[in-house]
């Protein structure tokens, strides 16, 4: 297999993630949690040299995929297990005694399917190499959570302790060499029992067994939630994923990354899952649909509230649709996906989310740290401002444009220079020299939805303190 990236820690800090050179490392994630399952390698090249070129960095993706993934064939026809046959054994009434005794053809988690240059983990093996080859680091869920919790979806429920155990040993093991996978467990799905949490627990140990501890290791919590509330005191978790999720019409992910950011012991966190580009507000297309301007709001309250990275994410692609569906059951057409998974790839918040990484890498980043008292006064809903620094440097969001309040007088004595940073096409607008004290009120070049600006201020002869 390809090595063409270096390893991630954690930092020293605890607040974001290094390559092993000590370098910091631009988590910048798309979910595509169908591509294993859906795509051809030829498709899965498409997909990976266009988030490549698009600055993307992380590609969260599932072994055993969400849709139907233990009993639906991949691109190839191929299962991740092979299907045998196995005894059961089954009560017809609770007022017979005698039981019987049958059969049923399951997945064998004992069995992975790896016969042949096509099988189903050797295209997987394909391609986590691309991805290798194109910089890109596969966020790898082991599994999507309704194998051990179905709560909804498909299922079925598969994993107990003790092959969770075996299967995460197996997986750790194939790809203890590969430098570009962080682990991820959990998948969608909250732990509701003891059981839920063996299960969880002991697919993490054996990863950590089978790859000798050399991934990262994370859990994607359900929507509206946090790993923090799942797994926060466990010792496997490098770093924290919240899912703010598609429930919300107006956007305040900001709030969980503040309560994750303010945990101890410090661990890095970020928005694995915001809401999607064209999905359905509240999953209702009657709602309308998040458009741009809400995955970039997502994206830039997140990162300026203490996140280490972020994840963006479009409706048709984590499920590789071909076109427009009226639901996840993809068998009639309507309007729930709205666009082939090619066509969305290019969607204007996808193209944007290179400016977000431009700014902040150019700029102070990793070491900006949220600053709310950089603001004298705040808007409300959806004219709610953001803001980090680091030292003499500012950054403060404005998802309205509108106008900002800043209190020069956070980045210490001396002359500010303030400019306008444009999220839509990565242009400057200059504002001129402030003296560093007191407050000045910024008006940005333009107000109203989708006129989102960042405040960029910078003391003249100032440092950023680490």
């Amino acid at each position: 297999m390809t090595q063409a990236v270096q390893p991630l820690a954690v930092s020293r800090c605890g607040r974001y993630l290094e390559r092993a050179d000590g370098s910091a490392f631009f988590w910048l994630g798309d979910t595509a949690w169908e591509l294993f399952h859906k795509l051809t390698r030829e498709e899965a090249q498409v997909y990976l040299d266009i988030r490549a070129e698009q600055g993307f960095t992380v590609i969260q993706a599932v072994a055993l995929a969400e849709l139907d993934g233990l009993q639906t064939p991949n691109a190839y026809g191929r299962l991740p297990f092979q299907i045998v046959e196995s005894a059961t054994t089954t009560q017809e009434t609770e007022d017979v005694d005698a039981q019987e005794t049958g059969s049923h053809a399951a997945p064998s988690l004992l069995i992975p399917d790896t016969d042949g240059p096509y099988s189903y983990w050797d295209h997987v093996d394909a391609i986590v190499s691309l991805a290798a080859e194109r910089g890109l680091y596969i966020a790898l869920l082991p599994t999507w959570g309704d194998k051990f919790n179905r709560k909804w979806g498909l299922g079925p429920e598969v994993f107990a302790p003790e092959n969770a155990a075996y299967y995460g040993n197996w997986l750790g093991e194939r790809y203890r060499s590969q430098t570009n996978v962080i682990w991820v467990l959990g998948g969608d799905r909250p732990l509701e029992s003891e059981q839920h949490c063996a299960i969880v627990d002991a697919m993490a140990a054996g990863l950590k067994e089978g790859d000798g501890g050399s991934h990262l290791m994370s859990f994607h919590p359900p929507g509206a939630a946090s790993s923090a509330d799942h797994v926060h005191d466990r010792p496997w978790v490098d770093f924290h994923m919240i899912q703010s999720g598609h429930g919300e019409a107006e956007i305040t992910n900001y709030r969980r990354i503040e309560r994750d950011y303010s945990l101890t012991p410090v661990r890095p966190v970020l928005d694995a899952e915001p809401c999607y580009e064209d999905h359905p507000v509240a999953f209702r297309p009657e709602n309308g649909y998040f458009d741009e301007a809400d995955v970039r709001r997502a994206a830039y309250y997140a990162m300026l509230s203490g996140a280490f990275g972020h994840t963006y994410g479009h409706h048709s692609v984590w499920p590789m649709s071909d076109g427009l569906y009226a639901s996840v059951a993809f068998d009639e057409p309507g309007v729930y996906f709205i666009m082939s998974w090619k066509e969305a790839l290019l969607r204007p918040g996808a193209e944007q989310m290179r400016h977000l990484r431009k700014l902040l890498e150019r700029q102070v980043w990793p070491h900006l740290k949220p600053d709310q008292e950089l603001l004298a006064a705040n808007l409300e809903g959806a004219a709610y401002c953001v803001a980090a620094r680091c030292g003499s440097e500012a950054l403060i969001y404005s998802p309205q444009g509108l106008y900002v309040d800043a209190r020069l007088d956070r980045l210490g004595s001396g002359v500010i220079q303030a400019s306008w940073y444009d999220p839509r096409d990565g242009s400057w607008s200059e504002t001129g020299q402030h003296a560093a004290n007191g407050t000045v009120r910024f008006y940005a070049p333009t107000s109203g939805r989708g006129q989102d600006w960042i405040l960029c201020l910078r003391r003249e002869d100032g440092e950023c303190t680490k």
